[in-house]
Parts: structure tokens; sequence; C-alpha cells
């Protein structure tokens, strides 16, 4: 007797399910303000060092964006305004490659030189740190 074969999903439907997440999360952050408090929890490295993490202000500027207060939404988290344009390209392109695969014989694609990655890793520890020095406060969030 041998086994029935699983189905396999589709390749988009991982893409899918993250922009119905991102989406569900954006609905819920415009609709319960992060800026009253009582509704979501501390950020647990502010609670416990008191200083502000790289990603502190994110919700908030996720709700400014959902109300088309860019400025808002930068004066929040200058970096996560910084690359929302890298994320959301980066989204896309995943979205659509898993739409319309590559053919199989096609060239394989180049990967990204690691060194960017360093380079990520390096811009976030110095808003990190930039943000939490006093000459750095124009980066704090509000």
């Amino acid at each position: 007797m041998s086994r029935p074969r699983r189905r396999r999903p589709h390749p988009a439907a991982a893409p899918l399910l993250v922009g119905a997440a991102g989406l569900a999360g954006a609905a819920l952050l415009h609709f319960v303000d992060p800026n009253e408090p009582g509704h979501y929890p501390t950020c647990p490295w502010l609670m416990i060092t008191g200083t502000w993490c790289p990603g502190c202000g994110t919700m908030r500027a996720v709700h400014a964006l959902t109300e088309f207060d860019v400025l808002g939404a930068l004066s929040m988290n200058p970096l996560f305004m910084a690359l929302l344009p890298f994320i959301l390209y980066s989204y896309g392109t995943w979205l659509y490659r898993s739409l319309r695969p590559a053919p199989p014989r096609t060239v394989p694609r180049k990967a990204l030189n690691p060194i960017w990655l360093y380079v990520l890793l390096a811009a976030i520890l110095g808003f990190w740190v930039v943000r939490n020095l006093p000459f750095g406060a124009f980066l704090a969030p509000g």
C-alpha cells in the first residue's frame, strides 16, 4: 500500500501570508493607537535599560504612516523610514518571483555580497548608539 502524495503549497503561499499578516498588523496599529498608553506592552529593552532600541518608535511610525503622516513617522523612527523602501522592494520581488518563477534553464541569480549585511548591521548598531547619546536626541521617538 502506498502513501498518498502530499500536495505542496503554491510558491506564492508564503509571501501572500506574510503580506496578509503585515496588512492585518498595520490595520490593528491604525485603529488601536500606540500613542495611547495601555494598549501595547512596553519595549523590553526600554523597560530594562531605560535606553531606546533601534526598533523603538516603529509601531508609532507605522500608525503615522497609516494616517499618511510621513513626517510624523520619520520623527518616530528614522531608521525604519530609511529602510522601508528596501523592505517593500524586497517583499515585492519575493512576491513577483513566487508568482512568476524563472524558467529552469536560466542563469542563476547572483547572490548578494555579504558585505552589505555587515553594512546594515553597522548602520543599525550605529543608529542604536547615536540615538541614545545627548547629541543624537533628535533620533529618539517622539
